[in-house]
């Protein structure tokens, strides 16, 4: 009887090690892992990825996500399409070829397209403020004698280069005050073309603009809307 309750015993033993330790490393062992690109430290909207950034880890299969960056060399010289944090695994919809700050757009003009402030006359007028480099916004014409308000054809896609605070200071280097406030900017700068450049110079004189966030995040989707626009222009007639 007792040899009985002993073996018994040993028996629950090794059932429970099996259980916790055993199955899991086997599991651990047989799982498929795959190499991936993830984030040492955090990094800013806009930023330009670099080699001393990111390391190669492994991760389950199953545990990975859609789009993921498998070398460092796809990742590197590429800019954060939103604010990353270290241990984020890097995808395609995270990065962008391309760089959303004021500067770098300023350098990209070429003359296909220029860069165009309006004012914005009151703090909903700009979004509350939260309007970010890269943004696709519609700009609303409010005629406040007329009582009307249209979005015009020609306004109904555009790309937000910076806005810019009364003193100057453009998006990308604002900071917080000492009580956690912000300046609120009080111009938008978009990227258009000549024929936008002249209208929102005559808008700027008798009407009012009010904004529309239309789409945050990846450029290629930013493009896309930027395409549409190019279209109404070229003849399309409808950037619907």
């Amino acid at each position: 009887m007792k040899n009985r309750t002993i073996i018994g015993i040993v028996c629950m033993i090794l059932a429970v090690a099996i259980t916790f330790l055993v199955a899991p490393l086997v599991n651990r062992l047989t799982s498929d892992t795959t190499t991936v690109v993830r984030l040492k430290q955090d990094v800013g909207r806009g930023a330009k990825i670099t080699e001393g950034q990111v390391e190669i880890v492994k991760v389950n299969t199953d545990a990975m996500p859609q789009g993921v960056y498998v070398k460092t060399a796809d990742v590197v010289g590429k800019y954060a399409s939103s604010n990353l944090y270290a241990g984020d695994i890097l995808t395609k919809v995270k990065l962008s070829g391309d760089a959303n700050s004021a500067e770098d757009v300023f350098a990209s003009l070429n003359g296909s397209k220029v860069a165009v402030s309006v004012t914005i006359d009151t703090f909903a007028a700009g979004l509350s403020g939260k309007l970010q480099n890269g943004d696709i916004i519609s700009l609303i014409a409010v005629d406040k004698n007329a009582g009307t308000s249209t979005i015009p054809g020609e306004f109904k896609y555009m790309k937000v280069i910076t806005t810019t605070t009364a003193g100057g200071i453009d998006q990308d280097s604002i900071v917080k005050n000492e009580d956690g406030s912000y300046e609120i900017p009080s111009t938008i700068t978009v990227l258009c073309n000549t024929e936008q450049a002249k209208l929102l110079a005559k808008y700027e004189a008798d009407i009012t603009l009010q904004t529309a966030l239309v789409y945050r995040g990846d450029t290629e989707t930013a493009n896309k809307f930027i395409e549409k626009q190019d279209a109404f222009f070229a003849g399309g007639g409808n950037n619907g």
